[in-house]
């Protein structure tokens, strides 16, 4: 009864792909394979399945016979455990949270295309860090196939949101976070330095933020 019933809350995306000379299909998924997790509905009901987040196309996705599907209709989603870690649907998109007490803390899994590298005047090799075109892609319950050329590779990133007292910032570094404590930029410098607080180190950043709060 649960199956039928998740079936029906959720449309899907199908990953099709082939291989073709100079081509190759490309995903960047957060976990290193698929694994068991939980959907927790707002009606209560607890689907357990395989799961996985991709973060180039960020969607969550999910196994069903034989199938990796793309999960849709978030409004009806509370909450996704995968791994001990927590997974929540916000401005139609799956936001991990990374701390909740005094203050919230959400992680956005994202991820770029790097281009193959082309020759330069010198001899050496030029690199550019963008979206490769993708020969099809459309979300929200469609099709999509994610291709790009022979030699390109994917540069995860993390966008993290920052909720106090009912308003959420958005920062991108280490630099832009220490904007919203203008107030005691010398003693966020000071805590950064001693700490080495790191931007992809999510233990030092989360105490980073409990020492600004408490101090």
């Amino acid at each position: 009864m649960k199956t039928i019933i998740f079936i029906l809350l959720f449309s899907f995306s199908f990953n099709s792909g082939y291989s073709q000379r100079g081509i190759k299909e490309i995903t960047h998924y957060l976990f290193p394979e698929f694994t068991n997790g939980t959907v927790v509905m707002k009606t209560g009901l607890r689907n357990d399945m395989l799961l996985n987040y991709n973060s180039l196309t960020e969607e969550m996705l999910f196994i069903r016979n034989g199938k990796t599907l793309a999960m849709t209709s978030l409004e009806k989603i509370d909450t996704v455990f995968i791994e001990n870690r927590i997974f929540i649907p916000t401005k139609k998109k799956f936001v991990e949270v990374v701390y909740h007490n005094h203050f919230d803390l959400y992680a956005l899994h994202k991820a770029k295309v790097i281009d193959p590298g082309k020759p330069s005047a010198y001899g050496g090799t030029s690199y550019t860090a963008a979206i490769t075109p993708i020969s099809s892609y459309a979300s929200g319950g469609q099709t999509y196939d994610l291709k790009v050329p022979e030699g390109s590779e994917t540069q995860p990133e993390i966008e993290y949101w920052l909720k106090q007292d009912g308003k959420t910032t958005m920062f991108l570094s280490i630099n832009q976070l220490s904007k919203l404590y203008k107030g005691k930029k010398s003693q966020f410098k000071q805590y950064v330095k001693v700490n080495r607080v790191k931007y992809e180190d999510q233990d030092s950043l989360v105490d980073l933020l409990k020492y600004m709060e408490e101090n």
